[in-house]
């Protein structure tokens, strides 16, 4: 958690309570979300019909970007071309209805842009390999694009109803 994130945490605490408590838990469960997940389902849209593609992704260690990569001949590169709109949902759902209340899903929703080569391709790749080594040669190929989503916001819901957001400050 940032520094920006604590000093909030901190003022918010000393208006109300246990605020920071429940904050920093939830921080601590996107975290814990993110980091168990490798794969989420990227959102997009086009022409006012949604799409849902699966993604091997990384995020950073302040949970402010996600990096993926997407071969450029698809239906998934173009939307992203045409709306920079996006949201990433990873859940923990394991499939065994006896844990159906216990299933957590976090949505980050955000902006995405293509890493172009250079400095700040091989930072992202590094990130995305680092967690994926398995896709090294597909994130590096002539074929593929890196992609980078600058998160805004994020929802975290549990039991199918209870919802609570946390917007990340950047470190700057």
């Amino acid at each position: 958690m940032s520094e920006s994130d604590r000093s909030h945490l901190s003022a918010a605490a000393t208006m109300g309570g246990d605020l920071e408590s429940k904050q920093s838990d939830l921080v601590s469960r996107i975290e814990h979300l993110v980091r168990e997940r490798p794969y989420g389902v990227l959102c997009t849209q086009s022409q006012s019909q949604p799409y849902g593609s699966l993604v091997a992704l990384a995020a950073t260690d302040d949970l402010t970007t996600f990096v993926f990569a997407t071969p450029t001949a698809t239906r998934k590169y173009r939307l992203l071309s045409e709306c920079d709109h996006v949201a990433l949902v990873i859940d923990s759902r394991s499939g065994a209805p006896e844990e159906l209340m216990q299933v957590e899903a976090v949505t980050a929703t955000g902006r995405a842009q293509v890493v172009p080569p250079g400095i700040d391709f091989e930072h992202w790749a590094g990130l995305l390999i680092r967690r994926h080594p398995h896709l090294a040669v597909f994130v590096r190929a002539e074929s593929s694009a890196l992609i980078r989503v600058d998160v805004v916001r994020y929802f975290y819901v549990t039991r199918f109803q209870e919802v609570r957001q946390w917007i990340p400050s950047r470190s700057t």
